[in-house]
């Protein structure tokens, strides 16, 4: 388990992450601690600039913490959905993101919270941050993720 976590971000295994008051500084250890963020960051300014909006997946709650922060850094207007989210608020967070002109650029979930009966499809781009160590939800999920694209490409 620590490997994987390890995979995702060296913050993630305990102790690691440092206690840093300058937020710029703190970014700047937070991208460099972790190649797999790093590319996510250069991917993600490239999908902005191109008017795309992101799903990324996760399974991890210390990684969308991480995510969170991450986003945060750079000003983007974000949903979240995990575990801790209830039925009603987990709704209204999928509605401000799907609502015409919505400003949020992406919607991070947690694979487990955020997996089947969502209805995503004002979103073009999927990233799934770490595999699922199950690939069911692989196999479930991303068909269902792309026949929504389809749908909201035919409606345009």
């Amino acid at each position: 388990m620590e490997l994987r976590k390890l995979c995702c971000h060296a913050y993630m295994l305990e102790g690691v992450e440092p206690d840093i008051d300058d937020p710029k500084e703190a970014f700047k250890q937070l991208l460099e601690s972790s190649g797999k963020l790093h590319l996510l960051d250069k991917m993600m300014v490239k999908l902005k600039e191109q008017g795309h909006r992101v799903l990324i997946y996760t399974q991890f709650q210390h990684m969308l913490d991480l995510l969170e922060d991450y986003c945060s850094y750079k000003r983007w207007q974000y949903e979240r959905i995990d575990g801790k989210v209830g039925g009603a608020e987990r709704q209204i967070r999928i509605d401000r993101f799907n609502a015409k002109n919505s400003s949020r650029f992406c919607f991070l979930l947690s694979t487990r919270a955020g997996g089947l009966g969502i209805n995503l499809a004002t979103a073009d781009t999927v990233v799934i941050y770490d595999r699922f160590l199950h690939c069911l939800f692989d196999r479930q999920q991303l068909p269902s993720m792309k026949l929504n694209f389809r749908r909201n490409e035919e409606e345009d």
